[in-house]
């Protein structure tokens, strides 16, 4: 269950970083429907809560019993039953890096703006292109407001994978319960576990 745990934090908040960085540079583009999806995607993921989001996903096949791949209102090119492609440690990773990409949004939003733009400003100067101008020195700059955030997100990340027990993936607080279940320690369990939470944080 702790390795599980593990996997499960680290997983979500890679994934999330990822979906954060784009996010935050779509936000910062200056194309309106751009800037507007972004904003959405931000808006819905941090105002719903974490466990709808991850029971939403688990219970994906009762609302698409096949997932297809091809045109849309066109040719499928492959189609999968949604009962196997959903796992339980599907739908947990889903619900949790999607949710966190939100999260990691906003911090890296906060950390590309806090970077003046004299920075930007000096690099076109000497001949450099947008993109490279981010990657060699904004982005560089922005890791100070970026980093310490990022820091709490994990440690939050790590405390809310014990919301995917409600769809049985084995984490430590599910194993606790299937332990629990059998033995009646429950008080003792739940202390263990929440031994193993403050280990790790």
């Amino acid at each position: 269950g702790l390795l599980m745990t593990i996997r499960v934090t680290v997983v979500s908040v890679v994934v999330g970083l990822v979906l954060g960085m784009v996010l935050a540079v779509m936000q910062l583009s200056g194309l309106p429907l751009v800037t507007v999806a972004s904003s959405f995607y931000i808006w819905f993921f941090r105002g719903t809560p974490v466990l709808v989001q991850i029971i939403f996903w688990f219970n994906l096949a009762a609302l698409y019993p096949a997932i297809g791949i091809g045109i849309p209102f066109g040719p499928t090119f492959a189609t999968m039953d949604a009962n196997q492609l959903i796992t339980p440690l599907t739908a947990a990773l889903l619900a949790l890096s999607l949710n966190e990409g939100a999260y990691m949004a906003e911090i890296v939003r906060a950390g590309l703006i806090s970077v003046d733009e004299g920075q930007m400003e000096a690099a076109h100067a000497l001949g450099m292109s947008r993109g490279r101008a981010t990657r060699r020195i904004v982005l560089p700059q922005a890791m100070r407001v970026i980093i310490p955030p990022t820091g709490n997100e994990t440690i939050g990340m790590l405390k809310t994978t014990s919301l995917v027990s409600v769809v049985a993936v084995t984490e430590l607080l599910y194993s606790a319960q299937i332990i629990s279940s059998t033995t009646f320690q429950t008080i003792p369990l739940l202390i263990t576990a929440s031994l193993w939470y403050i280990l790790m944080t």
